[in-house]
């Protein structure tokens, strides 16, 4: 694998795999950095591997879930000549093209002509007691990876938006009850969203509530909602709790050198162009507005045909 490409990719979300086919097809031989295995946040295949059924995603009458669509967009990828390198970038060493990459845990710099960021986003979490220590044991970010487990068990979603009603839904497969925890007396999601969830007798909406605390030792046992209006407290018993109340965009390494919003989101303009010529960025990495996967690979396109001409113009 050689060093020096005339692109490389980062990140292998929706956006990250479309701009790989693209860029495959125009004979620009990308490189994909596709993210560590072992990382929740920065994990191959973006935030789809964390989602289950996708409905919406056009050509999948049935729909998909999201791990087996991110799995086919790779092997389309690979089909045309795209190559994959795990990994993180750890540092963009300079700020003009032909631009070098530190990988983390490689020793060896990557170069290329261009460069495509589609780092994605990364789930938001409580950031309360106990959290971090049982993430992974009752605690959860991911219903496809975690929903299995909790057959027949009480459990609670944290939030109000699509993605917490969609983890609640799936969650009525497996669990005997599932609490919906939201700080608001009204949901943000979809109407038919709200709809299918506040229909499902599985699914106990707790209104104007927060997760205050969480209890367990070697699991989780329970937590304690409290009422954001009387401040109130009540204790839930469960076995699983899954949050999903946002996310932040995977720009930390790009600060000081790509602009950016201030929430931290990659500004474009002029398509996919960043503020430095030669690198794009596509995906839910530029995109606080739309963030669904469909969005995300149309812009992976754009940064694609956007690339290709760029570095057509300099030959």
């Amino acid at each position: 694998m050689s060093n020096q490409r005339d692109l490389i990719i980062i990140g292998s979300g929706p956006a990250g795999l479309t701009s790989a086919i693209y860029a495959a097809r125009a004979q620009l031989a990308p490189l994909i950095i596709e993210g560590e295995p072992s990382s929740t946040s920065d994990q191959p295949g973006g935030q789809l591997m964390l989602t289950t059924e996708v409905e919406n995603y056009p050509g999948f009458v049935e729909g998909i879930m999201g791990p087996e669509l991110m799995d086919i967009f790779r092997q389309q990828a690979q089909r045309f000549g795209a190559e994959f390198q795990p990994g993180k970038v750890s540092s963009i060493l300079n700020s003009s093209s032909p631009f070098e990459l530190e990988i983390s845990g490689s020793s060896s710099i990557l170069r290329a002509k261009s460069l495509i960021i589609a780092t994605g986003a990364k789930p938001l979490m409580l950031g309360i007691d106990r959290e971090a220590e049982l993430l992974g044991h009752g605690v959860s970010t991911c219903a496809t990876c975690d929903g299995f487990f909790f057959r027949d068990m009480e459990i609670a979603v944290v939030g109000g938006g699509d993605s917490a009603l969609e983890e609640a839904l799936f969650l009525t497969r497996f669990a005997k009850k599932v609490h919906l925890v939201h700080r608001r007396n009204e949901l943000r999601a979809s109407k038919i969203m709200q709809k299918r969830a506040l229909e499902n007798e599985k699914i106990i909406p707790h209104w104007n509530s927060v997760v205050s605390k969480i209890y367990g030792d070697a699991s989780l046992t329970g937590v304690e909602l409290s009422d954001t209006e009387s401040h109130n407290t009540t204790h839930l018993s469960i076995q699983g709790l899954f949050v999903a109340i946002g996310h932040i965009p995977n720009t930390e390494i790009f600060r000081d050198k790509i602009e950016m919003d201030e929430t931290g989101y990659i500004v474009t303009r002029n398509g996919t162009q960043t503020n430095i010529p030669g690198i794009f960025a596509a995906g839910d990495v530029q995109d606080r507005v739309y963030r669904q996967a469909i969005t995300s690979a149309g812009s992976g396109c754009m940064a694609a045909i956007d690339a290709e001409r760029w570095i057509a113009e300099r030959e």
